[in-house]
């Protein structure tokens, strides 16, 4: 990255959001907002940056801040949030509340103006007016089968973890449900398929390891240049499509552990992605001990142990689903843990710093470049 190159990374923190740039080689923190309040989904888009709070009894909460290129130098504004319809009473089979739990992901919606929100429960909204207002997706939320998807570990609520739109054609919509799959629709949202073909959940008994409706996808990633690659960290293993999602093989080479939540695609290369791996279930700790990323150059058929720069004894460090992050590069990444350590690679991982601060859990990291 060349000297004087002055770059954006957004940390959202269980007790705030914090702006860290890049000047000069070096990372500092520059900007902090919201102290003391969760955050739980940002992002950085064109002129503006979004934050998600969840303030517990006050309800989910989004605001914006317009990007100046020079300064940074916006106010926060506070934005509508998606809202649910009321429940009609004859649904009152569905296990899952008609009500704002959290925002859990937001991204762009590849046209001017247009967002998209993944929340818990699992429902998806589209804003049109850059978070001014949003609608819900009613095709997905009133499909009988969403009343199958089971609540995300520590919560009764299913929630959509990702969002991924086809930067060729914004109608072509992927997303990743946690315990639920992966969906998708090639008309804007009218109407969905399940598409896990090549999937299996270990966890459930033999005859039900291949159920579509219960795989637990954990996190996608798609090459922006080549859409049709797409990479998931699912529950008990690591899987690579290269049809969009239809079909899907696992990559059984990921090591030190399959387990993982986090998963970022290189933009051009469709063969580069990087794991955060760990041990599943009860544990959820690095293995042995030793943060380590995992990357691959070869489409998954290898997979390098990227140590240089990260603690190699005694370290416990989780990362969550939103909190590993490539910019547009490729080369820079940053990832951050559930014991609010940070780390960034200028170099595609090949070695990592950590900037002076002690940070907060770490629920979610984006770039933005100005």
């Amino acid at each position: 990255m060349p000297e004087g190159l002055y770059q954006r990374l957004y940390v959202g923190t269980r007790k705030g959001l914090f702006e860290l740039a890049r000047r000069n080689g070096t990372w500092d923190i520059v900007d902090k907002s919201f102290l003391g309040e969760p955050v739980t989904a940002v992002l950085a888009d064109g002129d503006s940056v979004y934050a998600a709070l969840d303030l517990g009894h006050f309800g989910a909460k989004l605001w914006r801040r317009a990007l100046d290129a020079e300064t940074d130098a916006g106010e926060w504004r506070e934005l509508a949030v998606p809202m649910f319809p009321p429940k009609p009473e004859d649904a009152g089979d569905d296990p899952h509340p008609w009500s704002l739990g959290q925002i859990w992901t937001l991204e762009p919606g590849g046209i001017a103006g247009r967002l998209w929100a993944g929340t818990m429960p699992g429902g998806l909204f589209r804003s049109d007016d850059a978070g001014e207002s949003w609608s819900l997706n009613e095709a997905l939320w009133l499909m009988p089968e969403r009343r199958k998807w089971q609540g995300v570990a520590g919560g009764e609520q299913p929630g959509i973890n990702s969002v991924l739109i086809d930067p060729r054609d914004p109608a072509d919509i992927r997303i990743g449900v946690s315990t639920a799959g992966v969906w998708a629709t090639s008309d804007g949202g009218a109407s969905w398929r399940l598409i896990n073909r090549g999937m299996y959940a270990e966890y459930l008994p033999p005859e039900l390891r291949e159920d579509p409706i219960s795989q637990d996808v954990h996190r996608l990633a798609r090459c922006a240049a080549h859409p049709e690659i797409v990479w998931c960290e699912h529950h008990n293993g690591v899987f690579r499509s290269e049809d969009a999602g239809a079909t899907w093989s696992e990559l059984t080479a990921i090591r030190p552990a399959k387990f993982g939540f986090a998963v970022a695609a290189h933009p051009r290369d469709p063969d580069t992605a990087w794991f955060v791996p760990a041990i599943k279930d009860e544990r959820r700790i690095p293995a042995e001990g030793r943060v380590v990323v995992a990357r691959t150059r070869d489409g998954g058929n290898s997979f390098e142990v990227l140590t240089h720069g990260l603690p190699q004894r005694h370290a416990y460090d989780l990362v969550w689903r939103h909190a590993l992050a490539v910019d547009e590069s490729g080369e820079c990444l940053a990832f951050g843990s559930t014991t609010g350590g940070l780390w960034i690679s200028e170099d595609g991982g090949d070695s990592w710093m950590m900037p002076e601060a002690r940070l907060p859990p770490i629920a979610v990291v984006r770039f933005a470049a100005a």
